[in-house]
């Protein structure tokens, strides 16, 4: 397998996204001496890219993670553009680092260009390898690429910004030193993850406690810690979070950490009845998905923290930040619901879990009720007005066996 995918190590590396994942990917890249090349779209690129050629990326922050693992420096992209024929022409790896709900025009975009032989890494999947199969089948796409998903970005990152202006810098909190991804089909999954060898942005992995191969790119969607984390943080911390800086006056309503203020034991508890019925949905249909101890779930980073530092010989967290404890470890944000903490992973992740649920005969009530209460947050009905369904990713009515076959091996019959 190793000699299968060696092309890859000196072939120009894509990354699509200009977003705080999608610069870190490319100064990490960049850094580690790979040729990058970053792309964003119209109109986004006119301020996600601009004055780079001039500026760079400066990359630096925490880092945190158990091996120490640190690459800082100011990196400047080989190629810097919204030409997505330009960057993608003979690069051997396409990371795409974008929100779900960029992904349809990017893929858009993309398929025209893609090469036989490329390995596409999607961070974070978000049912992307599934919508990315269906747009090429769709669009008459017969290239042999493999693509395959992450269960997270490698890195939590922010762009630095003052005020409205958003400057050229990331700051890594921390790096992840294990990551769960899968190919679609899974018959690929082999020679996806032994490309990850040859991508610099996940060096603290694939040097760390290494990748771990899910089972099946449902299985990525589940190992996805966003929804189960950020969900139930938000919706019930929603009055801590909107009277930050107001009646718990003295903060800057820029510093709250769902992390750091948000989270309590009654919230941890609906964080681990939501995951719960997450592994309920992977038995019904026949997939994998990763396992967490019930006492994981009662920290202030809950089980995130297990993606940076590990767990120990008893296969407990390494680190727990106790709920009775301050604590700085966590991110800030967000700071309203219009947050992608909700407008992302409640009407594509909670969203995807209860159609899944409907289609294969699992109860989904701790994930149905978030998604109520963000709707009734929002004033709409996420359940009627998501796009996010099972027919939009290509699975919509299909039996269990079919759709086993297809994830498995490719064999696909809408």
């Amino acid at each position: 397998m190793a000699e299968k995918m060696e092309y890859l190590k000196d072939m120009p590396i894509a990354v699509l996204g200009g977003g705080a994942v999608g610069k870190t990917c490319a100064a990490d890249i960049k850094l580690a001496g790979r040729e990058v090349r970053l792309y964003d779209m119209m109109p986004f690129a006119e301020q996600t890219l601009a004055n780079l050629d001039k500026t760079g990326i400066l990359l630096d922050g925490v880092q945190r993670n158990l091996y120490c693992f640190e690459r800082s420096g100011r990196a400047y992209p080989n190629v810097v553009s919204s030409d997505m024929g330009r960057v993608v022409k003979g690069a051997g790896l396409i990371v795409v680092a974008a929100p779900a709900f960029a992904h349809e025009p990017f893929f858009r975009e993309l398929i025209p260009c893609l090469e036989d032989g490329q390995a596409i890494h999607i961070f974070t999947d978000n049912y992307g390898t599934l919508l990315l199969r269906r747009m090429m089948r769709e669009m008459g796409c017969k290239k042999k690429v493999i693509v395959g998903g992450w269960s997270s970005a490698p890195y939590g990152t922010r762009l630095e910004s003052v005020g409205r202006f958003v400057l050229p810098h990331v700051g890594v909190k921390y790096r992840a030193i294990t990551l769960r991804g899968a190919a679609l089909p899974m018959a690929d999954t082999g020679a996806f993850m032994e490309s990850s060898r040859y991508l610099p942005c996940v060096d603290a992995v694939t040097r760390g406690n290494s990748p771990e191969a899910g089972n099946t790119v449902l299985d990525i969607g589940f190992a996805n810690i966003n929804p189960v984390i950020h969900v139930p943080a938000t919706i019930l911390g929603v009055s801590t979070m909107e009277n930050w800086g107001v009646i718990f006056g003295g903060y800057d309503r820029d510093s709250y950490s769902m992390y750091s203020h948000g989270l309590c034991p009654s919230i941890c508890e609906v964080q681990y009845r939501f995951f719960e019925e997450e592994k309920a949905l992977a038995r019904a249909i026949g997939v994998g998905v990763p396992e967490y101890s019930y006492e994981s779930f009662f920290s202030r980073r809950s089980v995130l923290t297990q993606e940076y530092m590990g767990l120990d010989k008893d296969g407990k967290d390494n680190v727990v930040f106790p709920l009775d404890k301050p604590s700085e470890e966590g991110n800030t944000g967000p700071n309203s619901i219009h947050h992608r903490y909700l407008t992302e992973d409640v009407p594509v992740g909670c969203k995807i879990y209860h159609d899944l649920g409907a289609q294969y005969g699992v109860s989904t009530p701790t994930i149905d009720s978030m998604i109520v209460l963000a709707g009734a947050m929002h004033k709409k009905d996420f359940f009627a007005e998501s796009k996010y369904n099972l027919g939009y990713l290509g699975i919509g009515n299909m039996p269990k066996d079919s759709l086993l076959a297809y994830l498995n091996e490719g064999i696909y019959k809408g």
